[in-house]
Formats: structure tokens, sequence, C-alpha cells
């Protein structure tokens, strides 16, 4: 029996569950196993005192009296998830216990004592407050966001809604999937279904759909979801939210609209540009050709009369009358550069720069000029843009040369790997007047001129061309050197064109 009684004692003493038993009115500790001393904190001298002398904090918190309670009446009590300040070394201490007082009866059925046990869920309960926390957030959230959150149980198709779901769908009672797509445009029945049909297979239901309003308006809506699966994979749930997108539907149209007006009138401002080049075409090109030809006519006939001022003044009328031709003829090619399509076609570079040679054939021997070529490749594009693209960096690196030093041009080539593919680089290197880091994408803008018209004549438009062009090809453009020693223009090319014109 003795025995019996230690190996109780023992199964007490270290069950992890606290206990403790109280005698008397006074409820005397009579028994208090580790556990329930450590959960008290006041040390292990605590048998034979009494409950409310060795916890007096628990007077405040009526805890002593539903012990009292529990021994007067002889029903037990149960107390969840209840908090319990303790004081601990001189500082109060909150925890949250789920504690039970239960009377004992002697043989005679009267109470004789009352027996405590519990169990510390602080850490429970604060798991539990930071999850209801974070759920009553998110409803905000949800709520300040003007979205609804749903849930479809797909065994009983009940839907558990939140946050704006009924105001959004316009439906007053109890929401079910038949009033649901009873409230769709019929346009969109299709789209929803389908949304469903591919969510079987990706787990995710993604479409936008039009609400009808009880005032027959609609309103824009997206719709997402996911579908929840249990251990076997079959679906059981659906979970998601819908959101009014009605205004932000508003805004897209307008700006649709804005951009179609605003593409009309670029359209126009084209047509107006076509019109002004055309306009110079016919009615500018010819008098500046007769200017030039009376002016030619009129040396002939006036070699031996001319006086040293006169000429002066002829060879001036002379210079004015070639700079407008180049900027008609640089207008003109700028303009129509993005109006006629062009056949795509395999184009020898090499053939492209021997040609070029030929047609500055003078300008290279007047300046005594060293053109330095590498073998190139042949790419995909428009004959006529490419010709005009290295005429001009050719001619550049001619026209912007030092007085005193010969023009040296080095063109080389080599291939990359582009984004879209292989591309073809030529560097056109010059030993000219070169560019100042600051202006190396300026030189790009149309009519931007860096130097004097009088120290370099042009229309300020050559260079925009070629970005054009090489843009319209798929390609890029750019500039790199230092004053006063040289240039090096830098042109990436396809190889290969994706459309048969461009």
């Amino acid at each position: 029996m003795e025995r019996t009684l230690q190996l109780l004692r023992d199964i007490v003493d270290n069950a992890p569950l606290p206990i403790g038993v109280y005698t008397g009115s006074e409820l005397k500790i009579e028994l208090a196993n580790l556990a329930m001393i450590k959960t008290w904190g006041k040390g292990d001298k605590v048998l034979g005192r009494s409950y409310i002398e060795v916890l007096p904090e628990l007077g405040k918190q009526r805890i002593f009296e539903q012990a009292l309670e529990v021994y007067r009446t002889g029903s037990a009590f149960h107390a969840k998830d209840k908090r319990v300040d303790i004081v601990m070394d001189g500082q109060q201490k909150t925890f949250y216990f789920n504690y039970c007082f239960m009377p004992l009866f002697d043989q005679q059925g009267l109470v004789y004592g009352v027996m405590n046990t519990g169990m510390d869920i602080t850490d429970l309960h604060l798991a539990k407050e930071k999850v209801q926390s974070s759920e009553e957030q998110l409803r905000m959230a949800v709520e300040a966001s003007g979205m609804g959150t749903y849930e479809i149980d797909l065994l009983s198709q009940s839907i558990a809604t939140s946050g704006n779901f009924s105001s959004i769908w316009d439906i007053k009672d109890t929401i079910t999937n038949e009033k649901i797509i009873s409230k769709l445009h019929p346009d969109d029945i299709a789209v929803r279904e389908k949304a469903h049909l591919d969510a079987q297979k990706s787990g995710v239901i993604s479409y936008q759909a039009r609400i009808i309003n009880e005032d027959k308006s609609l309103r824009w809506t997206n719709i997402t979801g996911k579908i929840i699966r249990d251990e076997n994979g079959k679906p059981v749930k659906i979970t998601g939210i819908i959101e009014d997108i009605d205004r932000r539907k508003t805004l897209e149209e307008q700006l649709r609209k804005e951009a179609r007006e605003t593409t009309q009138e670029l359209q126009r401002s084209n047509d107006d540009l076509q019109h002004f080049a055309n306009l110079v075409s016919h009615d500018l090109r010819e008098p500046v050709r007769k200017v030039k030809t009376f002016i030619s006519r009129m040396r002939d006939e006036m070699q031996s009369d001319f006086s040293q001022r006169l000429e002066w003044y002829v060879g001036k009328i002379e210079h004015s009358a070639h700079r407008m031709q180049n900027v008609i003829e640089g207008i003109l090619a700028y303009s129509a550069a993005d109006k006629k399509k062009q056949p795509v076609e395999r184009i020898d570079l090499n053939r492209i720069l021997e040609g070029i040679k030929t047609d500055l054939e003078l300008v290279i021997q007047e300046k005594n000029a060293v053109l330095i070529s590498s073998e190139l490749p042949e790419i995909q594009g428009a004959r006529i843009l490419i010709q005009q693209l290295f005429y001009n960096l050719v001619h550049n690196a001619l026209k912007f040369s030092r007085a005193e030093i010969p023009p040296k041009v080095i063109i080389s080539s080599s291939l990359v790997q582009g984004s879209g593919g292989d591309l073809v680089q030529v560097c056109i290197q010059d030993n000219g007047i070169g560019i100042d880091k600051a202006y190396s994408e300026r030189i790009f803008t149309a009519f931007e001129r860096l130097h004097s018209k009088d120290q370099y004549e042009g229309s300020g438009l050559g260079l925009s061309l070629c970005r054009k062009i090489a843009e319209r090809h798929g390609g890029t453009i750019t500039a790199s050197g230092e004053k006063d020693k040289g240039a090096v223009f830098t042109v990436r090319l396809p190889l290969k064109q994706q459309s048969t014109a461009l």
C-alpha cells in the first residue's frame, strides 16, 4: 500500500500538468507538484501555507474566491483562456491558463478540499491573438481596397463572402451560384466558363466580366481565384477575390480614345509635313536650280568683266543657293524616310561602300583623304535606305575634318549578339574635329547643329536621318569621341529582317 501511495506521489510530482490540492476553509496547500510550483514562481516552500498567502495577487482577480466557492458548494469551476497576473521576483507577469477547481469529498460526502489543475496556454493565446490581428488587418485592407472575398464549398455549393462582395455583385439576399451567373452580361458568361475550365489544369481562375446592375448599367470586375484540393487531389473549395475595375476600364477607354485622337492628329501633322515636302520638291527646288543656272551663265558671259567685289557677291549667292539645295534635299529625305515602304533584299555592304566611294570621289581627291575598310558582311534591308545611312556617315567623316590634317576614315565590322538575334556592328572612325561627349546624343536631333553653317555646310538632318534608318531596320546608332581627336559612329543592324518590306 505504501509503495502504491509513493508511486502515486511520484506520478503527481512529475506530471507535466500543474496539480495542487488545498484543504479546509483556508485552503491550505497540502500538495503542489513541480509543474504547479514552477507555474507559481514562489519557490518550493509552499506546503502548509494558505493558497491566498502564497499568491495574494489572485485575490484581486477573484481566483481565490472561485476556489472558495467550489469548497463551499461542492461544484466544480472551469476557466478557459483566463488571463492571470502573477508576481515573480517582484515583477508582475501575465499568463493565460485553462484551469479547473474540483471539490474533494470524504467518506461522508462532505467537501474537505479542492484540487486545482491548470495548463499554461500563454504561447497558444498569443499566437491566436496574432492570427486574429492578422485576419482583422486583412479584413480592413480588403474593405479599404474596395475588394470582396469569396469561398465556395464545392461539395455543398455554399458561398461565404466578405468585404464588398455583395455590393459589387449588387446582390442583397443570399448569394448563390445561379444568382451570380444571372448578374453577368450574356457575352461574358462564356468568358467565365472558359476561365473555370482552364483552372481545372492550372488551379488558378482569372477573368474580367461585366455585371448588370439593377438600373441596367454595367460594371467591370476583375475576378481571381484558386482551387483548393484535398489530400487525394480532389477539388473541395474555390477561394478568391473580386475587384471593381469599372473606373480603371473607363480610364483605359478614355486613354484609348485620346490615343486615337492623338494618332489622328499626328497623321494630319504627318500629312501636312508630306504636303510641305511636296511643296518643297515642286515649288522650291526649281527656283533654286534656276538661280544656280543663271549664276553659271553669268560667270560664263562676264568672266573678264567681273570685278573682285562683284565676284565676291556672286560667290556668296552661289554658296547660299547651294546650301538651300542641300537643305531642300535633306528635308525631302527626312520626311520620306518613314513614308514609303521599301522591299527587303540581300545587301552586300562592300558594294554599298564601293558605290559611296565613287559618289564621293571628288571630295576624297580634294581633301587627299584615305578610306580604309575591312571585309563587310551581307545583311537584309532596304537597299536605298542602307545606302543613304552609310553615305551620310562617310560624307560626315570627310566633311568634319581638320584643315591641317588629311581625313582618314577607317570602316570596320564585327558580328555581335543582340536580344533579337545576330547583329553586324559597323564602326566608322575618323581623325576629324571630334565630338564633345556632352553632345553625343544631341547630334542625332533634327536640325541640331554644333557648328556654324559658314564653317560646315549642311541641313542639320543627316544624322537624324541616319538614326531613323537604323531604327527602322531594328538597329541602333551611337556616337563617341573627343574634341579634336576624331569621332567614332557605331551602327548595329540585324543580319536578317522579320518582314519582307520596311
